[in-house]
């Protein structure tokens, strides 16, 4: 079986026939819909037109009604706030039977936002800020009655998985500062993603999304328990191995679909990992990073330091992936990973993902990044003390307290300042 089959299966294990995947599938999109009703209203931006064209016409075949007869604009860059409000404002206004996003992960988590403050709006709260944080939308459902406007997610971008998971990123744009609604209620009821669509993607597209899905499956891995060790890892290894094989053939040769097939799937399979497990300090970190950084691109920046950190609790998890980036010729053939331990393995392998990182093209470093500034690192600590972020200092393989911040995380931070990794000190 080679790694693109083992991830199809991986993938066919988790959704089953609930999830509409691979290439060329885009054309079923009509027949999706019209299981959820006749109104359907189609949230996107303009950067897919030719889709959103196309999907008109494949509902309307299958007998659906656009509402409006225009596609309602999607999400700017990380899902300001005031486009999930836009947003919902349609959704009130127009009542459609089910909601089509189609897009990357911005626009895909604003309309769960959205969808929230519109089904669940009236009996609880219309503020978004009370969403926030962890299983909130399933309590309000269960002491309201209420349900959620059903909603079809057309992935376009293979990067965060967000037409899979229970996860909407919301960015204030005032602080700059990212928020999460985390919570199984807000997961798609169903999705779709051609692989083939993801041709289009920019180059900086396409490495932050093989970023993003290489930091959602090494910090599940990372944090793994006992009891789904086995499943993450299997996750980890197919993932990081379709993308550290096909991302750079996918930049170099945008229309190739074997290399995006693979990324799709690779991606596809972040989404599975944080639905088995938690993403922790890189994503933390990148929740501060939003108006400097892509997000993919910061948890890549951030996740070798993290990991000089976490050695003590990670030994298992650092030879397995090392493993793989050596297969990849991105640690020395010369170094022994297995006769290495503690902080040295570590730092190997640490090594070995910079190494990745640059040959697509990313940065390493927080200051190689244009607009980066020593605010940032007060800003990164602060921002980690919020109780609404509690979830991912706990999900650290070596877990953290608000208290824990100024002296355990602190210098995480500065080493990726500079890439000196000599002042981290070992998690407890």
């Amino acid at each position: 079986m080679t790694t693109l089959e083992k991830g199809y299966e991986l993938l066919r294990d988790w959704k089953g026939d609930g999830y509409i995947y691979g290439l060329g599938v885009f054309e079923r999109l009509g027949e999706l819909t019209a299981k959820y009703g006749k109104r359907v209203m189609i949230v996107s931006t303009p950067t897919y037109k030719a889709l959103t064209d196309r999907a008109m016409e494949l509902i309307a075949a299958a007998g659906g009604e656009v509402v409006p007869a225009a596609v309602v604009p999607g999400a700017r860059p990380n899902a300001p706030r005031e486009d999930v409000y836009r947003i919902e404002t349609y959704m009130l206004q127009y009542a459609p039977d089910v909601v089509v996003s189609i897009g990357g992960g911005s626009t895909i988590d604003a309309v769960k936002a959205a969808i929230v403050l519109a089904s669940l709006g009236k009996a609880a709260t219309p503020e978004l800020e009370p969403w926030f944080g962890t299983g909130v939308v399933t309590k309000a459902l269960q002491e309201t009655g209420c349900k959620l406007i059903p909603h079809i997610a057309v992935e376009t971008a293979s990067s965060s998985g967000s037409h899979l998971t229970k996860y909407s990123n919301v960015t204030d744009p005032v602080s700059g500062q990212k928020l999460l609604i985390v919570d199984p209620a807000i997961v798609p009821e169903a999705a779709l993603f051609d692989y083939r669509a993801t041709v289009s993607m920019p180059k900086s597209v396409t490495i932050d999304g093989a970023l993003d899905g290489m930091a959602h499956t090494l910090e599940v891995f990372w944090g793994a328990k006992p009891e789904y060790y086995d499943k993450a890892q299997t996750i980890c290894e197919t993932a990081l191995e379709l993308i550290i094989a096909n991302a750079k053939k996918a930049l170099e040769d945008p229309a190739d679909e074997e290399a995006r097939e693979a990324l799709g799937v690779a991606t596809d399979l972040g989404g599975y990992a944080i639905m088995v497990g938690g993403t922790s300090g890189g994503h933390l970190t990148s929740f501060s990073l939003v108006d400097v950084a892509a997000h993919g691109t910061a948890c890549g920046i951030m996740n070798p330091y993290y990991a000089v950190f976490y050695a003590p609790a990670i030994q298992p998890q650092l030879l397995s992936i090392g493993s793989v980036l050596k297969k990849y010729g991105f640690v020395a053939g010369n170094v022994a990973l297995e006769e290495l331990s503690g902080r040295d393995r570590a730092i190997a392998v640490s090594e070995g993902l910079m190494s990745f990182s640059r040959s697509i093209g990313a940065p390493a470093t927080l200051a190689e990044l244009p607009e980066f500034d020593a605010s940032y690192v007060d800003k990164i600590l602060t921002a980690a003390k919020n109780p609404q972020l509690k979830m991912k200092l706990q999900n650290m393989p070596v877990p953290m307290t608000a208290g824990d911040v100024d002296t355990c995380m602190a210098p995480v931070i500065r080493a990726a300042v500079t890439g000196d990794m000599s002042g981290i000190p070992a998690g407890k």
